[in-house]
């Protein structure tokens, strides 16, 4: 028994990705949250702050190069990171807009049809109107 037939295809597509592609998302999704940006930001003001009041060692002594590098590799690997899921991202709209435009073109159908049989009994209607009125005269 097939137990996708009560699925819709966003849950279908979420449910298909794997490990890396779950990953990925996780990443991306935590990235670009304020939170990040918060923890980011006192990550480097407690960074440079301890750097520059240690009078006995300096870890990374202005101008914060090994911080600099910190966020070099950071950026190194959270780029492709977050490409992958915007491009699973892309994917996925791509498969919403294909739904979108099949579900469209079937209500069309649907309306057309509907504009027929009101036609074809505005049209049986307006004979039996006519004919009632021969039949009055």
């Amino acid at each position: 028994m097939n137990l996708n037939i009560n699925k819709n295809w966003h849950q279908q597509h979420y449910d298909s990705r794997g490990f890396g592609s779950r990953v990925a998302d996780s990443v991306a999704k935590g990235m670009g949250s304020w939170s990040f940006i918060i923890l980011q930001t006192v990550f480097v003001i407690v960074w440079m702050g301890l750097n520059l009041v240690a009078y006995v060692k300096h870890w990374d002594a202005y101008p914060f190069i090994l911080l600099n590098l910190l966020f070099s590799t950071q950026a190194a690997y959270a780029a492709p990171i977050i490409m992958m899921s915007q491009n699973r991202q892309n994917e996925r709209d791509r498969i919403q807009a294909q739904e979108d435009y099949i579900t469209n073109k079937e209500a069309k159908l649907e309306i057309e049809a509907l504009a027929k049989k009101l036609n074809a009994i505005d049209v049986d209607k307006l004979d039996k109107i006519i004919k009632m009125l021969e039949d009055m005269k």
